[in-house]
Protein backbone atom coordinates (compact mmCIF):
# COMPACT_ATOMS: atom_id res chain seq x y z
CA UNK A 1 0.00 0.00 0.00
CA UNK A 2 1.34 3.42 -1.00
CA UNK A 3 2.25 5.88 1.73
CA UNK A 4 1.12 9.52 1.54
CA UNK A 5 4.68 10.50 0.57
CA UNK A 6 4.76 7.95 -2.25
CA UNK A 7 1.40 9.13 -3.56
CA UNK A 8 2.63 12.72 -3.68
CA UNK A 9 5.82 11.59 -5.42
CA UNK A 10 3.87 9.58 -8.02
CA UNK A 11 1.50 12.48 -8.57
CA UNK A 12 4.27 14.78 -9.76
CA UNK A 13 6.90 12.32 -11.03
CA UNK A 14 5.97 10.04 -13.92
CA UNK A 15 6.94 6.45 -14.63
CA UNK A 16 9.61 5.31 -17.08
CA UNK A 17 7.11 4.75 -19.89
CA UNK A 18 5.96 8.35 -19.58
CA UNK A 19 9.48 9.76 -19.75
CA UNK A 20 10.35 7.55 -22.73
CA UNK A 21 7.30 8.86 -24.58
CA UNK A 22 8.01 12.43 -23.52
CA UNK A 23 11.65 12.30 -24.57
CA UNK A 24 10.82 10.74 -27.95
CA UNK A 25 8.33 13.53 -28.57
CA UNK A 26 10.10 16.60 -27.23
CA UNK A 27 13.71 15.74 -28.07
CA UNK A 28 13.30 16.43 -31.82
CA UNK A 29 11.46 19.66 -31.01
CA UNK A 30 14.17 20.67 -28.53
CA UNK A 31 16.93 19.86 -31.01
CA UNK A 32 15.22 21.86 -33.74
CA UNK A 33 14.47 24.82 -31.46
CA UNK A 34 17.91 24.56 -29.90
CA UNK A 35 19.70 24.70 -33.23
CA UNK A 36 17.38 27.45 -34.45
CA UNK A 37 17.98 29.59 -31.36
CA UNK A 38 21.70 28.83 -31.30
CA UNK A 39 22.03 29.90 -34.92
CA UNK A 40 19.92 32.97 -34.10
CA UNK A 41 22.47 33.68 -31.38
CA UNK A 42 25.31 33.34 -33.90
CA UNK A 43 23.39 35.56 -36.34
CA UNK A 44 22.89 38.08 -33.58
CA UNK A 45 26.59 37.99 -32.74
CA UNK A 46 27.53 38.40 -36.43
CA UNK A 47 25.31 41.47 -36.78
CA UNK A 48 26.34 42.68 -33.33
CA UNK A 49 29.97 42.61 -34.34
CA UNK A 50 29.16 44.95 -37.25
CA UNK A 51 27.87 47.60 -34.83
CA UNK A 52 25.32 48.59 -32.19
CA UNK A 53 23.10 50.47 -34.67
CA UNK A 54 22.89 47.52 -37.06
CA UNK A 55 22.13 45.09 -34.23
CA UNK A 56 19.50 47.39 -32.72
CA UNK A 57 17.79 48.04 -36.08
CA UNK A 58 17.47 44.32 -36.75
CA UNK A 59 16.33 43.67 -33.17
CA UNK A 60 13.52 46.23 -33.44
CA UNK A 61 12.29 44.75 -36.73
CA UNK A 62 12.39 41.28 -35.22
CA UNK A 63 10.13 42.52 -32.42
CA UNK A 64 7.64 43.63 -35.07
CA UNK A 65 8.02 40.27 -36.81
CA UNK A 66 7.39 38.65 -33.43
CA UNK A 67 3.88 40.14 -33.47
CA UNK A 68 3.26 38.68 -36.95
CA UNK A 69 4.62 35.29 -35.94
CA UNK A 70 2.45 35.07 -32.82
CA UNK A 71 -0.64 36.21 -34.75
CA UNK A 72 0.07 33.39 -37.18
CA UNK A 73 0.73 30.96 -34.35
CA UNK A 74 -2.44 31.96 -32.52
CA UNK A 75 -4.62 31.79 -35.62
CA UNK A 76 -3.34 28.37 -36.69
CA UNK A 77 -3.37 26.97 -33.16
CA UNK A 78 -7.15 27.13 -32.97
CA UNK A 79 -7.45 24.72 -35.88
CA UNK A 80 -4.46 22.80 -34.52
CA UNK A 81 -6.44 21.84 -31.41
CA UNK A 82 -8.89 20.08 -33.70
CA UNK A 83 -6.10 18.51 -35.78
CA UNK A 84 -4.62 16.78 -32.72
CA UNK A 85 -8.01 15.54 -31.59
CA UNK A 86 -9.07 14.48 -35.12
CA UNK A 87 -5.85 12.48 -35.33
CA UNK A 88 -6.64 10.80 -32.01
CA UNK A 89 -10.15 10.12 -33.36
CA UNK A 90 -8.69 8.84 -36.72
CA UNK A 91 -10.62 11.32 -38.87
CA UNK A 92 -8.60 12.16 -42.02
CA UNK A 93 -11.29 14.36 -43.51
CA UNK A 94 -11.35 16.47 -40.37
CA UNK A 95 -7.57 16.95 -40.61
CA UNK A 96 -7.92 18.02 -44.27
CA UNK A 97 -10.44 20.67 -43.28
CA UNK A 98 -8.17 22.06 -40.57
CA UNK A 99 -5.25 22.12 -43.02
CA UNK A 100 -7.19 24.09 -45.64
CA UNK A 101 -8.51 26.47 -43.02
CA UNK A 102 -4.92 27.07 -41.86
CA UNK A 103 -3.81 27.89 -45.42
CA UNK A 104 -6.53 30.51 -45.87
CA UNK A 105 -6.00 32.08 -42.47
CA UNK A 106 -2.22 32.09 -42.85
CA UNK A 107 -2.47 33.86 -46.22
CA UNK A 108 -4.79 36.52 -44.80
CA UNK A 109 -2.61 37.19 -41.75
CA UNK A 110 0.56 37.36 -43.87
CA UNK A 111 -0.96 39.78 -46.39
CA UNK A 112 -2.18 42.03 -43.57
CA UNK A 113 1.23 41.95 -41.84
CA UNK A 114 3.11 42.88 -45.01
CA UNK A 115 0.71 45.78 -45.67
CA UNK A 116 1.04 47.15 -42.12
CA UNK A 117 4.84 46.92 -42.10
CA UNK A 118 5.13 48.41 -45.59
CA UNK A 119 3.03 51.49 -44.83
CA UNK A 120 3.75 51.99 -41.11
CA UNK A 121 7.15 50.34 -40.63
CA UNK A 122 9.04 53.60 -40.19
CA UNK A 123 6.67 54.78 -37.47
CA UNK A 124 6.85 51.45 -35.64
CA UNK A 125 10.66 51.38 -35.63
CA UNK A 126 10.82 55.03 -34.53
CA UNK A 127 8.90 54.17 -31.35
CA UNK A 128 12.07 52.49 -30.06
CA UNK A 129 14.48 55.26 -30.98
CA UNK A 130 14.94 57.47 -27.92
CA UNK A 131 17.85 59.74 -27.11
CA UNK A 132 20.22 58.82 -24.29
CA UNK A 133 23.81 59.57 -23.38
CA UNK A 134 26.15 57.42 -25.47
CA UNK A 135 23.18 55.65 -27.03
CA UNK A 136 24.30 55.57 -30.68
CA UNK A 137 23.12 56.97 -34.02
CA UNK A 138 19.31 56.80 -34.13
CA UNK A 139 19.03 57.79 -37.82
CA UNK A 140 21.39 54.98 -38.83
CA UNK A 141 19.45 52.52 -36.68
CA UNK A 142 16.23 53.51 -38.47
CA UNK A 143 17.88 53.17 -41.88
CA UNK A 144 19.24 49.70 -41.16
CA UNK A 145 15.93 48.58 -39.69
CA UNK A 146 13.91 49.71 -42.72
CA UNK A 147 16.28 48.00 -45.14
CA UNK A 148 16.14 44.76 -43.19
CA UNK A 149 12.33 44.88 -42.95
CA UNK A 150 11.72 45.39 -46.66
CA UNK A 151 14.04 42.52 -47.55
CA UNK A 152 12.44 39.92 -45.27
CA UNK A 153 9.03 40.44 -46.92
CA UNK A 154 10.19 38.05 -49.65
CA UNK A 155 10.39 35.07 -47.32
CA UNK A 156 7.10 35.54 -45.47
CA UNK A 157 4.87 33.47 -47.83
CA UNK A 158 7.25 30.53 -47.50
CA UNK A 159 7.30 31.01 -43.72
CA UNK A 160 3.54 30.66 -43.29
CA UNK A 161 3.17 27.72 -45.70
CA UNK A 162 6.01 25.90 -43.95
CA UNK A 163 4.39 26.52 -40.55
CA UNK A 164 1.05 25.15 -41.80
CA UNK A 165 2.70 21.91 -42.95
CA UNK A 166 5.02 21.57 -39.94
CA UNK A 167 2.31 22.24 -37.36
CA UNK A 168 0.02 19.68 -38.99
CA UNK A 169 2.78 17.07 -38.92
CA UNK A 170 3.51 17.75 -35.23
CA UNK A 171 -0.16 17.64 -34.28
CA UNK A 172 -0.32 14.22 -35.94
CA UNK A 173 2.67 12.98 -33.94
CA UNK A 174 5.45 13.44 -36.54
CA UNK A 175 8.14 15.68 -35.05
CA UNK A 176 11.30 14.35 -36.72
CA UNK A 177 10.67 15.76 -40.19
CA UNK A 178 10.02 19.35 -39.02
CA UNK A 179 13.14 19.00 -36.86
CA UNK A 180 15.31 17.93 -39.80
CA UNK A 181 13.87 20.65 -42.03
CA UNK A 182 14.44 23.25 -39.33
CA UNK A 183 18.01 22.07 -38.74
CA UNK A 184 18.79 22.26 -42.44
CA UNK A 185 17.23 25.71 -42.71
CA UNK A 186 19.16 27.20 -39.81
CA UNK A 187 22.43 25.83 -41.13
CA UNK A 188 21.66 27.35 -44.53
CA UNK A 189 20.84 30.60 -42.75
CA UNK A 190 24.11 30.50 -40.83
CA UNK A 191 26.22 29.86 -43.92
CA UNK A 192 24.59 32.60 -46.00
CA UNK A 193 24.74 35.01 -43.07
CA UNK A 194 28.50 34.54 -42.94
CA UNK A 195 28.82 34.88 -46.71
CA UNK A 196 26.52 37.87 -47.17
CA UNK A 197 27.06 39.89 -43.98
CA UNK A 198 30.85 39.91 -44.31
CA UNK A 199 31.22 39.32 -48.08
CA UNK A 200 33.21 36.08 -47.91
CA UNK A 201 34.29 33.82 -50.85
CA UNK A 202 33.36 36.34 -53.52
CA UNK A 203 29.90 37.18 -52.19
CA UNK A 204 28.98 40.88 -51.79
CA UNK A 205 29.40 42.44 -48.35
CA UNK A 206 25.82 43.42 -47.50
CA UNK A 207 25.66 43.75 -43.71
CA UNK A 208 22.11 43.65 -42.32
CA UNK A 209 20.67 43.29 -45.84
CA UNK A 210 22.68 40.13 -46.29
CA UNK A 211 21.26 38.82 -43.01
CA UNK A 212 17.73 39.40 -44.32
CA UNK A 213 18.47 37.62 -47.62
CA UNK A 214 19.96 34.67 -45.73
CA UNK A 215 16.77 34.46 -43.66
CA UNK A 216 14.64 34.44 -46.83
CA UNK A 217 16.73 31.66 -48.39
CA UNK A 218 16.46 29.52 -45.24
CA UNK A 219 12.67 29.87 -45.18
CA UNK A 220 12.39 28.71 -48.77
CA UNK A 221 14.58 25.68 -47.99
CA UNK A 222 12.64 24.71 -44.85
CA UNK A 223 9.28 25.04 -46.59
CA UNK A 224 10.41 22.98 -49.59
CA UNK A 225 11.74 20.11 -47.46
CA UNK A 226 8.56 19.74 -45.40
CA UNK A 227 6.13 20.10 -48.32
CA UNK A 228 7.97 17.64 -50.57
CA UNK A 229 8.41 15.07 -47.77
CA UNK A 230 4.77 15.08 -46.72
CA UNK A 231 3.41 14.68 -50.25
CA UNK A 232 5.87 11.85 -50.91
CA UNK A 233 4.63 10.01 -47.81
CA UNK A 234 0.91 10.21 -48.44
CA UNK A 235 0.62 6.43 -47.98
CA UNK A 236 1.37 6.78 -44.27
CA UNK A 237 0.01 10.32 -43.83
CA UNK A 238 -3.22 9.60 -45.66
CA UNK A 239 -4.85 12.90 -44.75
CA UNK A 240 -2.64 14.68 -47.31
CA UNK A 241 -4.14 12.69 -50.19
CA UNK A 242 -6.33 14.97 -52.30
CA UNK A 243 -5.62 17.92 -50.05
CA UNK A 244 -5.70 20.34 -52.99
CA UNK A 245 -8.65 18.81 -54.84
CA UNK A 246 -10.51 21.71 -53.30
CA UNK A 247 -9.62 24.57 -51.02
CA UNK A 248 -13.18 24.85 -49.78
CA UNK A 249 -13.82 24.29 -46.09
CA UNK A 250 -17.37 23.41 -44.99
CA UNK A 251 -19.11 26.40 -43.44
CA UNK A 252 -19.91 24.43 -40.29
CA UNK A 253 -16.22 23.57 -39.86
CA UNK A 254 -15.13 27.16 -40.50
CA UNK A 255 -17.56 28.34 -37.85
CA UNK A 256 -16.35 25.71 -35.38
CA UNK A 257 -12.66 26.43 -36.01
CA UNK A 258 -13.18 30.18 -35.88
CA UNK A 259 -15.21 30.17 -32.68
CA UNK A 260 -12.55 28.07 -30.96
CA UNK A 261 -9.58 29.76 -32.63
CA UNK A 262 -10.61 33.43 -32.62
CA UNK A 263 -9.85 33.89 -28.90
CA UNK A 264 -6.42 32.33 -29.52
CA UNK A 265 -5.78 34.66 -32.45
CA UNK A 266 -6.87 37.68 -30.43
CA UNK A 267 -4.93 36.38 -27.42
CA UNK A 268 -1.64 35.93 -29.27
CA UNK A 269 -2.09 39.26 -31.08
CA UNK A 270 -2.74 41.18 -27.88
CA UNK A 271 -0.03 39.29 -25.99
CA UNK A 272 2.58 40.03 -28.66
CA UNK A 273 1.46 43.66 -28.80
CA UNK A 274 1.82 43.71 -25.03
CA UNK A 275 5.41 42.45 -25.30
CA UNK A 276 6.01 45.06 -28.01
CA UNK A 277 4.66 47.83 -25.75
CA UNK A 278 6.69 46.60 -22.77
CA UNK A 279 9.88 46.64 -24.84
CA UNK A 280 8.98 50.09 -26.13
CA UNK A 281 8.67 51.21 -22.51
CA UNK A 282 12.14 49.82 -21.74
CA UNK A 283 13.52 51.60 -24.83
CA UNK A 284 12.67 54.97 -23.23
CA UNK A 285 15.86 54.43 -21.22
CA UNK A 286 17.85 54.67 -24.45
CA UNK A 287 19.33 52.61 -27.31
CA UNK A 288 21.63 50.79 -24.89
CA UNK A 289 18.53 49.30 -23.24
CA UNK A 290 17.35 48.09 -26.67
CA UNK A 291 20.75 46.57 -27.42
CA UNK A 292 21.10 45.02 -23.96
CA UNK A 293 17.68 43.43 -24.03
CA UNK A 294 18.25 42.11 -27.55
CA UNK A 295 21.45 40.38 -26.39
CA UNK A 296 19.78 38.97 -23.26
CA UNK A 297 16.66 37.74 -25.07
CA UNK A 298 18.69 35.99 -27.77
CA UNK A 299 20.82 34.17 -25.18
CA UNK A 300 17.84 33.40 -22.96
CA UNK A 301 15.95 31.84 -25.88
CA UNK A 302 18.72 29.28 -26.35
CA UNK A 303 18.23 27.99 -22.81
CA UNK A 304 14.43 28.07 -22.78
CA UNK A 305 14.04 25.41 -25.47
CA UNK A 306 13.28 22.66 -22.93
CA UNK A 307 10.20 24.15 -21.31
CA UNK A 308 9.04 25.62 -24.65
CA UNK A 309 9.06 22.07 -26.03
CA UNK A 310 7.01 20.98 -22.99
CA UNK A 311 4.25 23.28 -24.20
CA UNK A 312 4.24 21.41 -27.52
CA UNK A 313 4.16 18.14 -25.57
CA UNK A 314 1.05 19.28 -23.71
CA UNK A 315 -0.64 20.32 -26.96
CA UNK A 316 0.13 17.01 -28.67
CA UNK A 317 -0.06 14.39 -25.90
CA UNK A 318 -2.91 15.89 -23.91
CA UNK A 319 -4.83 16.85 -27.06
CA UNK A 320 -4.66 13.28 -28.35
CA UNK A 321 -5.65 11.80 -24.96
CA UNK A 322 -8.64 14.13 -24.72
CA UNK A 323 -9.62 13.28 -28.31
CA UNK A 324 -9.49 9.58 -27.40
CA UNK A 325 -11.65 10.21 -24.31
CA UNK A 326 -8.92 9.21 -21.81
CA UNK A 327 -9.64 11.92 -19.27
CA UNK A 328 -8.03 10.38 -16.18
CA UNK A 329 -4.82 9.62 -18.07
CA UNK A 330 -4.80 13.13 -19.55
CA UNK A 331 -5.00 14.70 -16.07
CA UNK A 332 -2.22 12.55 -14.63
CA UNK A 333 0.05 13.04 -17.65
CA UNK A 334 -0.50 16.79 -17.67
CA UNK A 335 0.61 17.06 -14.03
CA UNK A 336 3.76 15.11 -14.84
CA UNK A 337 4.60 17.37 -17.78
CA UNK A 338 4.07 20.57 -15.79
CA UNK A 339 6.22 19.40 -12.86
CA UNK A 340 8.97 18.23 -15.25
CA UNK A 341 8.93 21.62 -16.96
CA UNK A 342 9.29 23.53 -13.67
CA UNK A 343 12.22 21.34 -12.57
CA UNK A 344 13.97 21.97 -15.88
CA UNK A 345 13.30 25.69 -15.43
CA UNK A 346 14.97 25.60 -12.01
CA UNK A 347 18.09 23.96 -13.46
CA UNK A 348 18.25 26.58 -16.23
CA UNK A 349 17.90 29.33 -13.62
CA UNK A 350 20.99 28.18 -11.71
CA UNK A 351 23.10 27.83 -14.86
CA UNK A 352 22.12 31.22 -16.29
CA UNK A 353 22.75 33.11 -13.04
CA UNK A 354 26.29 31.70 -12.94
CA UNK A 355 27.11 32.34 -16.61
CA UNK A 356 25.18 35.59 -17.25
CA UNK A 357 28.24 37.92 -17.11
CA UNK A 358 30.11 35.92 -19.77
CA UNK A 359 27.81 35.99 -22.80
CA UNK A 360 27.56 39.77 -23.47
CA UNK A 361 31.35 39.98 -23.75
CA UNK A 362 31.11 38.30 -27.16
CA UNK A 363 29.41 41.35 -28.67
CA UNK A 364 31.08 44.37 -30.22
CA UNK A 365 29.07 46.97 -28.33
CA UNK A 366 29.72 49.45 -25.52
CA UNK A 367 30.18 48.55 -21.84
CA UNK A 368 26.85 50.06 -20.80
CA UNK A 369 24.93 47.80 -23.19
CA UNK A 370 26.92 44.77 -22.00
CA UNK A 371 26.16 45.54 -18.35
CA UNK A 372 22.45 45.93 -19.07
CA UNK A 373 22.46 42.65 -21.00
CA UNK A 374 23.99 40.86 -17.99
CA UNK A 375 21.38 42.28 -15.61
CA UNK A 376 18.50 41.45 -17.99
CA UNK A 377 19.81 37.88 -18.16
CA UNK A 378 19.94 37.52 -14.38
CA UNK A 379 16.34 38.70 -14.00
CA UNK A 380 15.23 36.33 -16.78
CA UNK A 381 17.09 33.47 -15.11
CA UNK A 382 15.30 34.03 -11.79
CA UNK A 383 11.97 34.11 -13.67
CA UNK A 384 12.58 30.87 -15.61
CA UNK A 385 10.73 28.41 -13.28
CA UNK A 386 7.78 30.80 -13.24
CA UNK A 387 7.80 31.06 -17.03
CA UNK A 388 8.02 27.26 -17.37
CA UNK A 389 4.94 26.81 -15.19
CA UNK A 390 2.95 29.48 -17.02
CA UNK A 391 3.87 28.12 -20.45
CA UNK A 392 2.68 24.57 -19.75
CA UNK A 393 -0.37 25.85 -17.87
CA UNK A 394 -1.38 27.93 -20.88
CA UNK A 395 -1.13 24.92 -23.21
CA UNK A 396 -3.08 22.79 -20.73
CA UNK A 397 -6.00 25.21 -20.73
CA UNK A 398 -5.81 25.42 -24.52
CA UNK A 399 -5.70 21.65 -25.15
CA UNK A 400 -9.38 21.17 -24.33
CA UNK A 401 -10.55 24.10 -26.45
CA UNK A 402 -11.12 26.49 -23.53
CA UNK A 403 -9.76 29.36 -25.56
CA UNK A 404 -11.87 32.07 -23.90
CA UNK A 405 -10.25 31.17 -20.58
CA UNK A 406 -6.78 31.26 -22.16
CA UNK A 407 -7.57 34.73 -23.50
CA UNK A 408 -8.32 36.09 -20.03
CA UNK A 409 -5.44 34.12 -18.51
CA UNK A 410 -2.86 35.34 -21.00
CA UNK A 411 -3.39 38.52 -23.00
CA UNK A 412 -6.06 40.09 -20.76
CA UNK A 413 -3.64 39.85 -17.85
CA UNK A 414 -0.90 41.26 -20.06
CA UNK A 415 -3.04 44.27 -21.06
CA UNK A 416 -4.44 45.13 -17.60
CA UNK A 417 -1.43 44.31 -15.40
CA UNK A 418 1.93 43.84 -17.19
CA UNK A 419 1.74 46.62 -19.79
CA UNK A 420 0.39 49.29 -17.40
CA UNK A 421 3.13 48.40 -14.91
CA UNK A 422 5.84 48.92 -17.57
CA UNK A 423 4.11 52.04 -18.93
CA UNK A 424 3.71 53.78 -15.57
CA UNK A 425 7.13 52.91 -14.16
CA UNK A 426 8.98 53.90 -17.35
CA UNK A 427 7.23 57.27 -17.77
CA UNK A 428 6.47 58.44 -14.26
CA UNK A 429 9.45 57.22 -12.24
CA UNK A 430 13.22 57.42 -12.44
CA UNK A 431 13.65 53.70 -11.81
CA UNK A 432 16.31 51.92 -13.81
CA UNK A 433 15.25 49.76 -16.75
CA UNK A 434 16.33 46.61 -14.86
CA UNK A 435 14.13 47.45 -11.87
CA UNK A 436 11.16 48.05 -14.18
CA UNK A 437 11.87 44.78 -16.00
CA UNK A 438 11.98 42.87 -12.70
CA UNK A 439 8.75 44.49 -11.48
CA UNK A 440 6.91 43.41 -14.63
CA UNK A 441 8.08 39.82 -14.14
CA UNK A 442 7.01 39.92 -10.49
CA UNK A 443 3.44 40.69 -11.55
CA UNK A 444 3.30 37.23 -13.17
CA UNK A 445 3.20 35.63 -9.73
CA UNK A 446 -0.47 36.63 -9.58
CA UNK A 447 -0.97 34.83 -12.88
CA UNK A 448 0.71 31.69 -11.49
CA UNK A 449 -1.89 31.47 -8.73
CA UNK A 450 -4.73 31.89 -11.24
CA UNK A 451 -3.24 29.24 -13.54
CA UNK A 452 -2.79 26.76 -10.70
CA UNK A 453 -6.44 27.13 -9.66
CA UNK A 454 -7.76 26.75 -13.21
CA UNK A 455 -5.72 23.61 -13.90
CA UNK A 456 -6.71 22.05 -10.56
CA UNK A 457 -10.41 22.69 -11.31
CA UNK A 458 -10.07 20.61 -14.57
CA UNK A 459 -11.87 23.22 -16.69
CA UNK A 460 -9.70 22.11 -19.63
CA UNK A 461 -10.73 18.43 -19.65
CA UNK A 462 -13.00 18.33 -22.72
CA UNK A 463 -13.35 16.23 -25.87
CA UNK A 464 -14.35 18.61 -28.69
CA UNK A 465 -14.42 16.29 -31.73
CA UNK A 466 -16.76 13.44 -30.84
Amino acid sequence: METVKEKRYNKYIGDRAFYRTLIMLVLPIMIQNGITNFVSLLDNIMIGRVGTEQMSGVAIVNQIMFIYFLCLFGGLSGAGIFTAQYFGYKDDNGIRNTFRYKLWLGAIITAAAVAIMFFFGKDLISLFLNESEGGGDLAATLRYGMGYMHTIFLGMPFLFVGIVYASTLRECGETLVPMKAGMTAVLVNLVFNYLLIYGKFGFPKMGVYGAAIATDISRVVECAIIVIWLHRHSSTHTYIEGIYKTLKVPAASVKKFFITGAPLLVNETLWSLGIFMQNQAYSLRGLNAVAGQNIANTINNVFNIAFIAMGDAVAIIIGQLLGAGKMKEAKRTDTWIISTSVLIGAAIMVFLIITAPLFPQIYNTNDAAKHLATMFLIVQAIATPKDAFLHTTYFTLRSGGKTIITFFFDSFFMCVVSVPTAFILSRYTNLSVITIFAAVHAMDLIKCVIGYVLVRKNVWMRNIVQ
